[in-house]
């Protein structure tokens, strides 16, 4: 048994050392594209150990990532959310690339593992509660950053940014700047420019740009006008004095259906 685990490892350490070129060719055209990489160094073999360290190195990044995966999922099942916490570090760092491992390691410790740390009936002090709930939602952000520094040219990343600015850290006008982003990539959905309205209605002192940015999106047509944005541009149309001549006439353009 033994011996058959050593030719394993030489034979895929073997094939790793065969897909080197193509790997160093990927790697010009991502440095040329301006797409940041995730090192693999000292912190990443502590993590993974010498045999996962050296696989990594071969060229078997992608599979070795889908194995830690699953050992992140029981690591959930557990309620382990330090161990998943680091195992999610090291799936990320082996791929960068992949947008779902951002996303999932993010929604897992902002939601999952803040929720589960609020309703810690362990903890008896709620203000420690309250600080590991907070540092669980902060790590959840950070993968995002991270994954946005990697990928920055789509959107979802920033689409699931605003989404945890809004909804978990009520950050609204971070939120607005996440969704604005978004809705600049031409794939993006059209509720992105939406959502950035309504979070900068939100956010202190931009309450004019919000209003200018949404009446810009009613003016695109019958798509964007939603029941949601057009009771939003009235409240405000009345909060910024708007003239009445210069106000929205929903009577000749019926809102859309919400979706």
């Amino acid at each position: 048994m033994k011996k058959r685990l050593v030719a394993a490892f030489v034979l895929l350490v073997l094939a790793g050392a065969a897909l080197l070129p193509l790997q160093l060719l990927a790697a010009r055209s991502a440095e040329k594209a301006h797409f940041r990489k995730t090192d693999i160094d000292i912190g990443l073999r502590e993590r993974i150990g010498q045999s996962g360290f050296l696989a990594a190195l071969s060229g078997f990044r992608s599979p070795l990532a889908a194995i830690l995966w699953i050992e992140a999922h029981t690591a959930w099942e557990n309620t382990e959310w330090g161990r998943m916490a680091g195992i999610f570090q090291t799936v990320t760092t082996l791929q960068p690339r992949s947008l779902m491992y951002w996303d999932m390691a993010s929604w897992h410790m902002a939601w999952n593992a803040a929720v589960a740390a609020m309703q810690n009936e362990k903890q008896p002090s709620e203000a420690l509660r309250i600080k590991a709930r907070r540092e669980y939602e902060e790590l959840g952000r950070h993968f995002l950053e991270r994954g946005i520094a990697n990928n920055p040219d789509r959107y979802q990343l920033y689409l699931q940014m605003g989404v945890l600015q809004r909804d978990r850290l009520e950050n609204h006008c971070a939120a607005a700047e996440a969704f604005l982003k978004a809705s600049e990539f031409p794939d993006a959905p059209p509720y992105a420019a939406r959502f950035a309205g309504y979070e900068m209605a939100k956010c202190p002192g931009r309450e004019r740009e919000a209003y200018d940015h949404l009446r810009r999106l009613y003016e695109q047509g019958e798509s964007q006008r939603l029941p949601s944005l057009i009771n939003l541009l009235r409240e405000m149309e009345n909060k910024l004095d708007i003239p009445e001549v210069d106000r929205v006439e929903s009577a000749a353009f019926p809102p859309a259906r919400e979706r």
